[in-house]
């Protein structure tokens, strides 16, 4: 059996991969954090979007890691995509943003990510999402269940929670968003607090319970989103377009719609 049929075979291969990505990870996360401790030099891609040494370092080590593991699975990942280099993809690939946030990089108040994600016809069943200078982890995977591993190693299970009786704490964009967008979409909703966060990090607070609904209302790509969508799936959580429809992965271009992160919040 090919790495890509085992892959996809069982609850068992998608909980051996999961661990095999925690080590990778972190890995990437010590190359982003030596680049971190410099004072590094940003420059500009095609889309005016900062990158930095940090990317492509960390992107190399996802890369070579991902070729040993898995040598028959395609990989997409930004930096490369954003070069033009993009594999030809089949029902599984895994979708790579070696450091996203990189202008909470780029600011120091440490809320950039590694995110890793595998996907399967069209869905994300597998995710590692890295903060490594928060030095906290979140993983999760369909059939398996999602988890947060703390700065001692300790792991803790993650599971949306149930809205509090006083409203929803909602989770915005530090850096990116459209403030009149994001008041219509939550007009009628009982509000409890707002939470801003970096990178796929905002993903990560509604798997881990701390907060309840994260609406994008503004441009992502797949690899912005992939690894913490699949960590909230594994959660308990779901991530729609704004007309109810499952998130997916593989689009041509890459590009996702305005989407909503939802815990336990469906309507």
């Amino acid at each position: 059996m090919n790495a890509v049929a085992a892959a996809g075979s069982s609850v068992a291969r998608r909980r051996e991969l999961l661990e095999q990505l925690i080590p990778l990870a972190r890995s990437a996360g010590d190359v982003i954090l030596d680049v971190y401790a410099t004072d590094f030099a940003v420059r500009g891609k095609a889309d005016a979007s900062p990158v930095t040494e940090a990317d492509d370092k960390a992107e190399a080590v996802i890369l070579r890691g991902l070729a040993a593991l898995a040598p028959d699975i395609p990989v997409v990942s930004e930096e490369a995509a954003s070069g033009g280099c993009v594999p030809a993809i089949d029902e599984i690939f895994w979708l790579v943003d070696p450091l996203d946030g990189t202008k909470e990089f780029i600011s120091r108040n440490g809320e950039f990510t590694v995110n890793i994600a595998l996907i399967e016809h069209g869905v994300p069943v597998l995710g590692v999402v890295l903060a490594p200078a928060l030095n906290r982890l979140y993983a999760g995977a369909e059939g398996v269940g999602a988890f947060v591993v703390s700065a001692t190693g300790s792991r803790t299970e993650s599971k949306v929670r149930e809205v509090p009786a006083d409203g929803l704490v909602v989770v915005s964009s530090r850096s990116h968003g459209d403030a009149d967008a994001l008041d219509r979409f939550l007009a009628g909703r009982k509000l409890a607090s707002s939470v801003n966060a970096g990178s796929s990090l905002k993903f990560c607070l509604i798997a881990s319970g701390v907060a309840d609904l994260y609406p994008r209302l503004g441009r992502t790509m797949e690899w912005d989103t992939a690894a913490g969508h699949a960590v909230l799936r594994a959660a308990g959580g779901r991530v729609t377009d704004l007309h109810g429809n499952e998130l997916l992965y593989g689009k041509p271009g890459f590009a996702n719609p305005h989407f909503v992160a939802w815990g336990q919040v469906l309507t």
